[in-house]
Order: C-alpha cells, then sequence, then structure tokens
C-alpha cells in the first residue's frame, strides 16, 4: 500500500520558516517524481514545486511565488521530499501536500496534507 505522509507543518511568524517534510513508503521511491501543491479553501490547488527522479543537473521546478524563498530537495535512500520554506507570507497559509508521479507509466498518488498558518 502506498503511503505519502506529510510532516513539519504548523503556526508560523511571517518571515519565519518551516520544513516541510514527506515520507513515502509501499513504492519505488526513485522512479517517481515529486512534487509539493498547495490549497486554500475554496481555492484550486495550485503546484508549488517539483523535482524530478535524480537531480544531477538540476530539473527543479518553482512557482513563481515561491521562487527564491523555498527549495525542494530529496533523499532517494530514505524515500523522503523537502521542502524549505524561508520568509514566509500570510499569503503562504495552505494545506500543503505530497505528490508523486511514476516517471514513466503516469501512476500517481497524493498525500493527505500539512496545515501551514503564517500569521502574527
Amino acid at each position: 500500500q502506498v503511503q505519502l505522509v506529510e510532516s513539519g507543518g504548523g503556526l508560523v511568524q511571517p518571515g519565519g520558516s518551516l520544513r516541510l517534510s514527506c515520507a513515502a513508503s509501499g513504492l519505488i521511491f526513485d522512479s517517481f517524481a515529486m512534487s509539493w501543491y498547495r490549497q486554500v479553501p475554496g481555492k484550486e490547488r495550485e503546484l508549488v514545486a517539483a523535482i524530478p527522479i535524480r537531480t544531477v543537473g538540476g530539473g527543479t521546478n518553482y512557482a513563481d511565488f515561491v521562487k527564491g524563498r523555498f527549495t525542494i530537495s530529496r533523499d532517494n535512500v530514505n524515500s523522503m521530499v523537502y521542502l524549505q520554506m524561508n520568509n514566509l507570507k500570510p499569503e503562504d497559509t495552505a494545506v500543503y501536500s505530497c505528490y508523486a508521479q511514476h516517471y514513466r507509466n503516469g501512476m500517481n498518488y497524493w498525500g493527505k496534507g500539512t496545515l501551514v498558518t503564517v500569521s502574527s
């Protein structure tokens, strides 16, 4: 059974930092491109950052609204993907979810998400 479990969300003040983690199990992790999405109630889910199966030579992708502030990374040995979020803004408040998509057949999975609240 495939599971993606996010952690690291919480309440942080504007300008602060958080590091989200996503632990994957039940899949061949290094065959899946990984992404972080976020969703605010009443709005569509939006891509935050994506990382390919291998990162040699780059290949990460960021939404314009997080460029220079967020960094996505992965640990293929421990089946983890991370999102380091710096200089957080109130508009970053959302549920952040982990997403895995097989690099060849498109099979995909979602985590349940972790809530990030940026407020003073």
